[in-house]
């Protein structure tokens, strides 16, 4: 994949508030996708003790959720862990992952938020500026923001909002578990995120994109139709 550069990962705190307020001015709110033919997923791991972590990619083939391509790399974290900033120190690892894979994906969905974040930029609005590709936010737990629980019913939701504003939403994916919190990334509005995640689950809480990346990064997925030494796995060498 295409990545556009816009700034360094390298930064102090401070800078990567700063670099974040700048950019939540450029996140497109608006948009769908129509007949998107692949989907990707990504998440990270992280080995705390050693200071490393792996970033992967996955992309599957839509309406048949298929996987057609798996990118994993390990390389060292460099960013400290801070709540809000999450985007420095997990997208390198990502992009770096996306930028091995050879298709471009129509969607991706990330394992994380978009703008349900203090400054309206998180990891999935980040990724979407850099890589200008349709993002969707699709966390596991709340950052920021109020809302009411939905019902018990599959693709029940309720909104998220912040300072009076709608940042998201709390959606069943399925009857019973808990809910996902589903935000808008980049080049999207959320109905159609919301739409989305819920095409793309088969069963379980998570949808299929950012589920089998979450497994991919830790080392957990197997798939019959791709080998190992075929589905995509490269990791590159610490440092």
């Amino acid at each position: 994949m295409r990545i556009v550069a816009r700034h360094s990962w390298r930064v102090t705190t401070t800078r990567a508030i700063e670099i974040q307020a700048e950019l939540a001015a450029e996140v497109l709110r608006t948009g769908d996708i129509t007949a998107p033919r692949l989907i990707a997923g990504v998440d990270i791991s992280v080995n705390r003790w050693a200071k490393t972590g792996k970033g992967a990619a996955v992309v599957l083939s839509y309406p048949g959720l298929e996987i057609v391509e798996t990118r994993v790399v390990t390389d060292r974290i460099e960013f400290p862990y801070v709540p809000g900033l999450l985007s420095f120190r997990e997208a390198p690892l990502i992009l770096a992952a996306l930028e091995r894979i050879r298709a471009t994906p129509d969607l991706i969905m990330v394992d994380g938020q978009g703008i349900a974040h203090p400054r309206r930029m998180g990891i999935a609005s980040h990724l979407g500026l850099v890589l200008g590709v349709p993002t969707i936010g699709c966390a596991k737990s709340r950052l920021c923001g109020e809302c009411e629980e939905p019902s018990y019913s599959q693709g029940s939701y309720a909104e998220l909002k912040d300072k009076g504003e709608v940042i998201g939403a709390t959606l069943r994916t399925r009857a019973g578990v808990k809910p996902v919190y589903v935000s808008i990334g980049h080049m999207i509005d959320l109905p159609s995120a919301i739409r989305w995640v819920l095409a793309c689950c088969r069963g379980y809480r998570l949808p299929e994109p950012t589920r089998l990346a979450h497994q991919a990064a830790g080392g957990n997925l197997k798939s019959e139709k791709l080998p190992v030494d075929e589905a995509g796995y490269q990791e590159r060498p610490f440092g």
